[in-house]
């Protein structure tokens, strides 16, 4: 509790706090993050169809791999952590949010200043022209209605680059930060876990699984909603 305390007199301290969130963030939305214990990553490994490869030569598995999240993600919505969030950006707490994650809830929970790192999996694009395109036409397998080239969701896939623009504001906000909140990432997936790094200010990382050799100012170990209402708690 002391920890909680005291990056919650950081928060209140700080006059630019940016906010960097993982898989973690989501799966209390009913999400699974694909690197817990539990997730995804046992039964199917999505490097080997989250690839261009992958949506050249077997569009069917590709296909239905982003249906099934897509419909999952249907049934889902922002926790009370995302709201949390949202409010802090409202109220001047926190800057600017950077995340991992594709499920577009913190635009759901109301933040603005959002940079999506690895793209966002509720809009479309033909993969030959670029052309923007419908949800239904991509659930339904159809091709792009100006080439006639396949539809994928507007997210990073494996080997791909990140979008530049949100990666240059997401390196801009955390190199001029006073404070930096690491939340719910696992910090396993580059160029992303380089981030926390490059600020002149304190980091803290808040997330189920603590790496014991973190570089971190504070390190707390729980799960994401219920960190933040509890910070939330003390910085009101």
């Amino acid at each position: 509790m002391a920890t909680l305390q005291e990056v919650g007199k950081w928060m209140m301290e700080s006059k630019n706090t940016v906010v960097l969130t993982g898989a973690g963030m989501s799966t209390e939305s009913g999400l699974p993050d694909f690197r817990s214990k539990e997730g995804w990553w046992r039964s199917i490994d999505p490097s080997t169809v989250a690839n261009v490869d992958a949506l050249n030569r077997n569009y069917d598995l590709f296909h239905e791999f982003y249906r099934d999240r897509i419909i999952s993600l249907s049934h889902c919505k922002p926790h009370e952590g995302h709201l949390i969030v949202a409010e802090w950006e409202k109220k001047g707490i926190i800057s600017h949010v950077a995340t991992q994650n594709v499920d577009g809830f913190h635009h759901q929970a109301g933040n603005r200043n959002v940079s999506e790192l690895h793209g966002n999996i509720r809009t479309f694009r033909c993969h030959n022209c670029g052309a923007g395109a419908l949800e239904e036409l991509f659930l339904n397998g159809d091709n792009c209605r100006e080439c006639g080239g396949r539809l994928r969701p507007n997210v990073v896939l494996f080997g791909e680059m990140l979008p530049q623009e949100a990666w240059e504001t997401s390196l801009d906000a955390i190199d001029s930060a006073d404070l930096v909140l690491v939340i719910g990432s696992s910090l396993q997936v580059s160029p992303v876990n380089q981030l926390p790094s490059m600020t002149k200010g304190k980091t803290v990382w808040l997330n189920k699984e603590i790496d014991s050799f973190s570089q971190f100012d504070k390190t707390i170990e729980g799960s994401a909603k219920n960190i933040l209402q509890q910070l939330n708690n003390i910085i009101k």
